[in-house]
């Protein structure tokens, strides 16, 4: 597995996208939602662009907003990732 889901922060994102596409806004605030804590924005951003480069996260422009939504290669990776947890989970 390459590197793109290193990052918890990049995994988490993937796990939010993989329901609907959402507003960069709105996925930041669910993932600070998530951690209790508040999301350094640039670092966010990074980790957005990291994931549109690798070409598992596609953006498209909605009125005003852009929208961000999990390509088919990203809801791939993150399923070899999720099934790669369970197994480890089981065997604990």
């Amino acid at each position: 597995m390459t590197g793109f889901l290193q990052s918890g922060q990049r995994r988490d994102i993937c796990v939010l996208l993989a329901g609907d596409p959402m507003q960069a806004q709105a996925l930041k605030t669910r993932l600070s939602e998530h951690y209790d804590e508040r999301i350094d924005p640039d670092a966010f951003y990074r980790a957005l662009d990291a994931l549109e480069r690798s070409g598992f996260v596609e953006t498209r422009t909605e009125g005003i907003h852009d929208v961000y939504t999990l390509t088919d290669a990203g809801r791939d990776r993150l399923a070899t990732h999720l099934d790669w947890v369970r197994d480890n989970v089981e065997q604990a």
